[in-house]
């Protein structure tokens, strides 16, 4: 764990885990006893510490881009660009952008008046569904917001694309297969989380409206908040051969 990849694989399964606590309990919860009821505070803390986990776990990923960029394209200068205190300081950073993000769309979504009743459809608070219980001319100030975020998920996006075509381009010149093959093979367990993550998330908030209804929405919604978390470990630990030794020795 204090190798550079390992340590943001901590983090990452940190994130996984809180993004799978903050749904899945309480909804499990209202199935065993029948209710769907849910604090005002309640529905307030759930959205912040979803968008906190999202948001930082995005950061994450496109940091562990950085960490495969440079371990692949410059690995003599690996340990001083990645050395302990820069890992602390990016994993940080990751996790004080979430917190801002999240605070500041939490803050923003709850100061909006609601004008059409109390009923979220859908298993756990989520912000597409409050907002079409917002009042109409509250809403374009969560518009804003929301493009914002757009942009900045799209910069994060835009550095990790750049980092694998740089991170290719140098692999494929590898004059050995083998030296192909363990490139690859660290690249692409980090590139399927962001693929997986980026689908969901990208169709789960950006669908056209045509396109929603309860049922489709609830398969969206646990598209991108449970499946991603559920899935990442197992992707890292089918890929990782380090990760297999262990579990087979632990059994």
């Amino acid at each position: 764990l204090h190798t550079p990849m390992y340590f943001f694989l901590l983090n990452l399964s940190l994130l996984d885990l809180g993004t799978i606590s903050t749904t899945v309990p309480k909804s499990i919860s209202s199935s065993l006893w029948d209710t769907r009821a849910i604090s005002y505070s309640g529905c307030a803390a759930q959205v912040f510490l979803l968008l906190f986990s999202l948001s930082a776990e995005f950061s994450l990923l496109t940091v562990m881009a950085y960490d495969r960029y440079v371990a692949i394209c410059r690995p003599l200068h690996y340990g001083t660009l990645l050395g302990s205190r820069a890992c602390v300081k990016m994993a940080a950073a990751a996790w004080g952008t979430g917190f801002l993000y999240a605070l500041l769309h939490t803050a923003n979504t709850f100061s909006i008046p609601l004008c059409e009743g109390n009923v979220v459809e859908q298993f756990f608070c989520e912000i597409p569904q409050i907002l079409k219980l917002s009042c109409s001319h509250s809403y374009l100030r969560e518009v804003a917001v929301i493009v914002v975020s757009i942009c900045l998920a799209f910069g994060c996006f835009i550095f990790i694309v750049l980092s694998y075509v740089q991170i290719f381009t140098v692999v494929l010149r590898i004059p050995s297969e083998q030296g192909q093959h363990k490139a690859f093979s660290m690249c692409l367990p980090h590139l399927a989380v962001v693929s997986l993550f980026v689908s969901t998330a990208t169709f789960a908030y950006l669908k056209p409206p045509s396109f929603s209804s309860p049922a489709l929405d609830l398969v969206v919604a646990v598209l991108y908040s449970v499946v991603p978390p559920a899935v990442n470990p197992l992707i890292y630990s089918l890929k990782n051969k380090e990760l297999k030794e262990a579990l087979r020795k632990l059994i």
